[in-house]
């Protein structure tokens, strides 16, 4: 689809920028690629981005070929899939991200940056790769310190195959609870500092069974870019 406000040139850099540069379009890419397929999962994953303009970016992102809406059954949620030219974004985000851990890596944990909304939602999602093998449902209580009252406790709960984040609490006991500065947490998330290093400093502090405490370091996955903090450049910006 061609924009009326488009850059009007031949350059391919130009052309990919019209589909691509749009304010939350990447993101909403970058839902995608981390497997949120229905409306809603990807709505979690943006949480600041509104149900309307997500809903046209999705609309755009079809036109452009870079998805394609699987109509569901009667009474079911459709669904977003990424067409081989969608996959094909991922190397170009992973660049984004290897940029933005290397040159601006300060700007990513400002104040302003720090929402506990899409690192739980994060955190569940990157769960789901190496999650602890239960036979019976576990819970694990987050508690932030730096945010409103109402984003403070966020329950992770492992029941069998499933798991689900909670606002707002489940009623379950908590086998596990895990206090630190939303910072801190999202410092540990992005690869920032290790758990170990939070832990031995008193950031990051735990309750519960000590196997449970041990454990935590095998199943909380890092971010996708995590892999990219490594050896940032002497000079940051920011």
């Amino acid at each position: 689809m061609v924009k009326d406000n488009g850059y009007g040139q031949f350059c391919p850099v130009a052309r990919a920028a019209e589909i691509l540069a749009e304010r939350w379009t990447p993101l909403v890419v970058r839902e995608l690629l981390c497997g949120s397929v229905r409306f809603n999962d990807i709505q979690r994953g943006v949480p600041r981005m509104s149900p309307a303009l997500l809903s046209r970016r999705l609309k755009d992102l079809e036109h452009s070929g870079i998805i394609a809406h699987r109509v569901a059954a009667k009474g079911r949620a459709g669904e977003y899939h990424l067409t081989e030219a969608g996959k094909a974004l991922g190397p170009i985000l992973d660049g984004m991200g290897l940029w933005a851990q290397h040159w601006v890596r300060h700007d990513l944990t400002l104040d302003k940056n720090l929402d506990p909304d899409l690192l739980m939602w994060d955190i569940r999602r990157r769960v789901l790769a190496g999650h602890p093998q239960v036979d019976k449902r576990f819970v694990v209580l987050f508690q932030f310190s730096g945010v409103p009252v109402n984003r403070r406790r966020f329950w992770l709960v492992f029941d069998r195959d499933e798991i689900d984040v909670c606002m707002k609490d489940p009623g379950h006991e908590v086998d596990l609870s895990v206090c630190a500065h939303v910072r801190i947490l999202i410092q540990i998330w992005l690869g920032h500092v290790s758990i170990a290093e939070a832990s031995r400093d008193q950031k990051i502090t735990f309750d519960g069974k000590s196997r449970d405490i041990k454990a935590f370091a095998s199943w909380f996955v890092l971010s996708k870019t995590a892999k990219f903090a490594q050896n940032p450049p002497g000079k940051e910006a920011g």
